[in-house]
């Protein structure tokens, strides 16, 4: 387990509503993890103005000046090698060793490219993934990649299915997580060929990478807990990631209007005040806010970029809990003694 203090390193910049709601979470995650100190990236004059709403983030927090900063619009060729942006220097500080995960609610696409230049990948994963903790009718379960790679070979497929089992262990408490491929059916000749090569690389290898693969899963079985971890490539992961969020929203919405068509309905609410309370909470956004790219040598966690102070705090919360389980060092033991690539070539052979 990681010593205290734990060094969390923070863009203050990015996002919708930077730095007032960076340094919001950065209150409320202090006072839930008084271990963690913070290192905070951004322009010192408009940071300190909003730390004086909060006078004890000065006990735990080191402001370190920022001349400029990543925009939502700037493409990541741009913005990857300049070293003058809060983003850079967040990330550079966790290359450094003087923080052990960045949180950053700015450009997704900025924060992969300079997280994966400057942390670099673990030496048997050939592409980190986006990885986030999502509600199902029964608890949570990990979806990956949901976004950063839109193609991905078997090996890829195998590799997320390795750190999204690993995630599961730690960050939902499942001894044994049920891995599933999504997949368009659950017959074998379904899907892509990648994908029915992923599957049998896992059913032969799971074994030995000490997973419990069951097979493809359907778009529609994902609210149900079929699965604790949930494979895809970044185009089909972010699609059904996008999807099922605005089908919650619509069944919401769709679920008010029809209370506020018909007014005697509303004499049965204070009888399901605890039920509609449940649900509310259980599909709360702000409590999955921060997606982690895994597969990387260091912990980058990735805020929503219209975040309020509570949702940061959840990402922060999350890089937190990522660091105490010693994560990184967890995929790579996971990974020492086993080849994918050398795995994905004997089938090949053995094929022909």
């Amino acid at each position: 387990m990681t010593q205290s203090p734990l060094v969390i390193s923070v863009d203050a910049m990015g996002g919708d509503h930077s730095p007032r709601i960076v340094v919001e979470g950065l209150a409320i995650a202090a006072k839930k993890n008084p271990d963690i100190r913070f290192l905070v990236f951004g322009d010192t004059a408009k940071v300190e103005s909003e730390f004086k709403k909060f006078p004890t983030l000065k006990d735990v927090c080191e402001i370190r000046h920022s001349d400029e900063m990543v925009h939502n619009e700037d493409k990541p060729s741009q913005v990857i090698r300049n070293k003058n942006t809060s983003m850079y220097q967040a990330i550079e500080a966790v290359k450094k060793g003087e923080a052990q995960a960045v949180v950053s609610a700015g450009n997704t696409g900025a924060l992969m490219a300079i997280s994966k230049m400057q942390l670099k990948t673990i030496q048997k994963i050939h592409r980190p993934a986006i990885v986030s903790i999502m509600p199902h009718r029964y608890g949570k379960y990990v979806m990956l990649d949901l976004g950063a790679n839109s193609e991905c070979t078997a090996v890829n497929l195998a590799e997320f299915a390795v750190m999204g089992n690993v995630l599961a262990k730690h960050a939902l408490k499942v001894e044994k997580p049920r891995v599933a491929l999504l997949n368009i059916g659950s017959e074998e000749m379904k899907g892509r060929e990648e994908i029915r090569h992923a599957a049998q690389m896992l059913r032969e290898a799971s074994g030995d990478l000490n997973l419990d693969f069951i097979g493809y899963i359907e778009p529609h079985d994902i609210p149900f807990g079929k699965a604790d971890v949930i494979v895809a490539d970044g185009f089909t992961g972010n699609v059904a990631l996008k999807s099922i969020e605005g089908t919650a929203k619509f069944a919401a919405a769709m679920l008010k209007d029809s209370i506020k068509k018909a007014p005697f309905s509303w004499l049965g609410l204070p009888f399901l005040y605890f039920a509609v309370r449940r649900i509310k909470k259980v599909m709360n956004p702000k409590l999955y806010n921060g997606a982690m790219f895994v597969g990387l040598n260091g912990l980058s966690v990735k805020s929503h970029g219209g975040a309020d102070g509570f949702s940061f705090s959840v990402a922060i919360n999350n890089a937190a809990m990522l660091v105490r389980q010693d994560f990184v060092s967890t995929i790579k033991n996971e990974l020492e003694d086993i080849d994918l690539e050398e795995i994905s070539q004997d089938m090949f052979y053995d094929v022909l």
